[in-house]
């Protein structure tokens, strides 16, 4: 039986290794062992993290909304329900830039659902 040697592709899994958890601290950093158990759980992190990351954002626009809705004497769901009674369709995302980039097109967004709740 022929001897195989596997040096250079071990040496060159392990450099992968140790390159992926530069910066880990302690064990994980220099170690290849744990530092294959730190990438496997820092990789589902990621993972959740990133579908995560849309629910967040999107609960700190309506947190945004909410606050700009309120200070004209209106409550977040009655300004969603009067902006979809009035047939307007803009996202969560560009009423809470509006709210805080500029106050005065919030105030004619809010008058419009007020009008529509109204009606």
């Amino acid at each position: 039986m022929v001897r195989v040697k596997r040096g250079t592709n071990k040496h060159r899994r392990h450099k992968k290794v140790l390159e992926r958890t530069r910066g880990f601290v302690a064990s994980p950093g220099r170690r290849i062992r744990q530092g294959k158990e730190a990438l496997v759980h820092a990789g589902a992190h990621a993972y959740r993290s990133r579908r995560q990351r849309k629910r967040d954002f999107r609960s700190l626009w309506i947190v945004r909304i909410n606050a700009a809705a309120r200070g004209a004497d209106l409550t977040y769901s009655q300004l969603m329900a009067g902006l979809r009674k009035a047939n307007v369709g803009l996202d969560r995302k560009s009423l809470a830039e509006t709210a805080v980039r500029d106050p005065q097109a919030f105030q004619d967004i809010i008058t419009l659902a007020k009008q529509s709740l109204a009606s």
